[in-house]
Parts: structure tokens; sequence; C-alpha cells
């Protein structure tokens, strides 16, 4: 096998989340799928272990650590309750209709508690990281995305899950040119890095 197909199958294996309500992830943590979101550092409910340096290869070359963690797969994020928002985007200036469960819905799914001093590092496939405070992520009512007009996000694309708010809506972006209201919202999100402040 070649590096670029190991690594690209390493990545894939790395992103599939298990998400549900909170209680239903509690009762039952197997994974279905590749994991899809992994959620760190501050979560209640586990159902990994440590990074492995030698199979984990995005998250060390990333520079993400953690001896415990929670990860969803595609089905378990199905399972959670659906938000659907209609943003402007950047990248064609039309609106779409992009699906999925809220970023808090997701964290507590994983046991994640907090209040407005709690901090997360949202890590996207290609290395990009967003420092964003719990507040504000309840406060913007961000989603993880995980489909856009009815069809699922895919890897190579902004998928296969989206950080992302309803910039149109929202007083701190709507005013913003297009190109600067989405900053925040790291698309090819796997890894959630939550530090209690």
């Amino acid at each position: 096998m070649n590096k670029r197909d190991f690594l690209g199958k390493a990545a894939l294996a790395g992103l599939l989340p298990a998400a549900t309500s909170a209680s239903a992830l509690a009762a039952s943590s197997a994974l279905k799928g590749p994991g899809l979101l992994t959620i760190s550092g501050a979560v209640g409910r586990s159902n990994r272990g440590a990074v492995d340096p030698a199979l984990d290869q995005m998250f060390v070359k990333h520079g993400i650590q953690f001896e415990k963690a929670h990860v969803f797969d595609a089905e378990a994020l199905r399972r959670l309750p659906v938000v659907q928002i209609r943003p402007t985007l950047e990248y064609d200036a039309k609106q779409h209709t992009l699906a999925g469960p809220l970023l808090t819905t997701v964290l507590e799914a994983a046991g994640v508690t907090g209040g407005k001093e709690t901090q997360l590092f949202l890590h996207a496939v290609d290395g990009y990281v967003v420092p964003l405070n719990l507040a504000d992520a309840r406060g913007f009512r961000m989603i993880v995305a995980t489909e856009i007009d009815g069809t699922p996000l895919a890897l190579g694309g902004l998928g296969p899950q989206w950080a992302v708010y309803e910039a149109d809506t929202l007083a701190a972006f709507k005013d913003k040119p297009l190109k600067e209201r989405f900053a925040l919202c790291p698309w090819g999100l796997y890894s959630i890095d939550v530090r209690k402040g």
C-alpha cells in the first residue's frame, strides 16, 4: 500500500463519529462504522483510548494528543436531533440548506460540561484549527453539518463534517463581507479538543 492510500484510509478511520442523545451514547458506545469525529480533552464519556503514534497518523501530524476520547461514527451523528440552517456560502454566494446536530448537542453526547470558560479547538483535515469558546458555539447555534441540500457532505468537499453557523442572521457576521463570515467554521472537521478554562 502506498503512503497516500494509507494516509487517506487513516484519515477516514479517524473521522467517523458515533452519536445520538447523550443517554443513548452512554448506553451504546460501540462504533458500527469508521470514526469520523473525535472529541478529546475534558470529555465525560470515552469510547477509545490514547493516540496511537503508529496508527493515528493524522492526529500525530497535527500534534493532537489525548489519553481518552469519544469517537462518533456517521450513524451516531445521524441519531442526534437535526437542525437545519440556510446560510449564503462564500464559495458560490448562494444560499444552501445545511443540516446536522448542534455542536453543543454533540459535545453533550460526549459528556462535555462547562461554562463560558470552556475552550474548544476545532481541527480540520487540512490542519486548520479554530479556537472557540463554548459560550460562542452555543450563542452562534453552530451545527456539525453532515448534509448540504439533502446530500451528505463528502470528504474532498466540505465534509464529512462542517462546523458552521447561519452567518446571514447573526449580528456578529451578517454585515461582514461574505469572504469574512466563516473564519470560525472549519470544513473537514474531524477532531475537537475540549479544555476547561
